[in-house]
């Protein structure tokens, strides 16, 4: 049995997905069991808990060979990241070794290292997940994603629907930063096969899509993709970080927070694949490609 936290999320769902195509059996952490309806439907276990609550940690996780922890939060104050991500890992690692758990998989994201590790709220948590599972005694396989894009779920829809429906495409920047997208369900393959590639036990693995462009030229692919013409204008780090600043008091969950418009400005989201390509044997698809598949959802 394999425990996934957070697998009713974007990504958590294609990765459960990808795991039952497998007959991996599967049980899914949730806070609502309504939410995990679609993975119950899949034959999944759902069990209701919460990464805040050690005890329901220690229930989710019993008699399970396997833990995939998903859960993260992209905005919030420094206690909230303690809480929820930094605490909750640490809560459910220590469950995983008191259940006997045989392999824990962490999803970390690109760019997190100990230079980024004081840069924001958001890389500060990544990197003490990665350091409670490292140090913990379990086998581990860590996955650091680049942006993850999707049909219905992600960024790239915002940024289909600004091309497709707004006069003026707005760039955060001066557009010439690089990223290296990748597809979700790339992702989830990579995930799937972390409990069957014996060269992935106890590595790091960055994850990120063949194409690496600029913030610029991904807005280009967009228009060229949907037929549109379209004026860009860059806004100043600064004047998005103080409009972040607003929207995080807003009601919701809103993708743009000040910790995202620092990570914009640190440093270019790529690396290279060819570790995780050649471990797993997953060639992820182009972004030419990723671009097709969300515009004729």
């Amino acid at each position: 049995m394999i425990l996934v936290t957070g697998g009713t999320g974007f990504v958590g769902s294609r990765v459960v997905h990808a795991l039952r195509a497998e007959d991996y059996p599967v049980r899914v952490l949730t806070r609502n069991a309504k939410q995990a309806e679609t993975a119950a439907n899949w034959g999944c276990q759902v069990i209701e808990g919460d990464m805040t609550d050690a005890a329901s940690l220690r229930r989710a996780v019993s008699g399970c060979e396997a833990v995939i922890d998903l859960v993260a939060i992209i905005s919030g104050s420094r206690e909230d990241f303690e809480r929820v991500m930094i605490q909750g890992t640490r809560d459910l690692v220590a469950a995983a070794k008191e259940a006997g758990v045989k392999r824990f998989v962490l999803m970390s994201a690109l760019g997190t290292s100990e230079r980024s590790k004081d840069l924001t709220h958001y890389y500060h948590a990544k990197w003490e997940e990665e350091q409670a599972v490292q140090s913990s005694g379990l086998e581990y396989v860590i996955f650091r994603p680049s942006f993850i894009f999707g049909a219905d779920g992600g960024s790239l829809p915002i940024y289909i629907r600004q091309v497709r429906w707004s006069p003026v495409i707005t760039v955060i920047g001066d557009g010439t930063r690089s990223l290296q997208p990748i597809w979700v369900d790339d992702v989830a393959a990579f995930f799937a096969k972390s409990f069957s590639t014996p060269g992935a036990v106890n590595r790091t693995f960055e994850l990120a899509g063949p194409d690496v462009v600029t913030w610029d030229e991904l807005y280009e692919r967009i228009r060229r993709v949907l037929g549109k013409r379209r004026a860009t204008v860059h806004l100043p780090y600064g004047l998005v970080r103080a409009g972040a600043a607003v929207v995080e008091k807003l009601p919701g969950d809103f993708p743009l927070s000040r910790d995202a418009v620092t990570m914009l400005e640190f440093e270019d989201n790529v690396t290279d694949i060819r570790p995780a390509v050649e471990t797993f044997e997953i060639e992820p698809i182009s972004l030419d490609e990723q671009l097709r598949r969300a515009v004729a959802a």
